[in-house]
């Protein structure tokens, strides 16, 4: 149990019993009145979000997320399927999971997956990938001058901007983090 005064970004807590993490943590100390922080939690469940005010007195229990190492297999569908690294266990995750993080996945990639309750809540991918680009337009003659881009599509699905040089087979790196184009490989 820690002070409510203490959150941080980006600390892990159970509220009502699930697991949040914190996305805002302000202390305020309003005129005469009591001191209250005010956070916004993020349910790492659901992705849902929402602003609770903690009294300066609250205390809030810390929670343990379980990581395990998780080598993707395949795709079925809106399934994708995973080796479990240490029990070599296959595991189906659904697309609402994975979030954003699916478009990053190619096989063979070993990710990081939280666990709450024996139950994959998030993956976290590698910080940079190299994915190959499926789809774009055309270069245009004298297009690398300017300072625009255009819209790639991935061999996973993944569609993000790219600088006007980039052609269909070119392999590019992705920072995961941002979605945004890093480099040509």
């Amino acid at each position: 149990m820690i002070a409510a005064t203490q959150l941080r970004v980006g600390y892990l807590i159970l509220y009502n019993g699930k697991p949040h993490r914190v996305a805002t943590a302000i202390h305020r100390t309003p005129g005469n009145l009591r001191g209250f922080v005010q956070a916004k939690l993020v349910n790492i469940e659901t992705g849902s979000n929402q602003e609770v005010r903690f009294s300066s007195e609250d205390k809030v229990e810390k929670a343990t997320l379980d990581a395990h190492s998780l080598q993707f297999s395949y795709k079925a569908g809106d399934e994708f399927h995973f080796m479990n690294t240490d029990s070599y266990e296959m595991i189906a995750l659904d697309r609402d999971v994975l979030g954003e993080s699916a478009g990053y996945l190619i096989d063979g990639m070993v990710i990081t997956a939280s666990y709450w309750q024996g139950k994959v809540v998030g993956i976290d991918p590698p910080m940079f990938v190299e994915l190959t680009v499926a789809d774009t337009t055309p270069n245009i003659k004298g297009a690398a001058v300017q300072n625009t881009s255009k819209p790639a599509i991935m061999e996973t699905g993944l569609e993000i901007k790219v600088p006007p040089y980039i052609e269909v087979g070119n392999k590019v790196k992705i920072d995961t983090r941002t979605g945004e184009f890093v480099e040509r490989v």
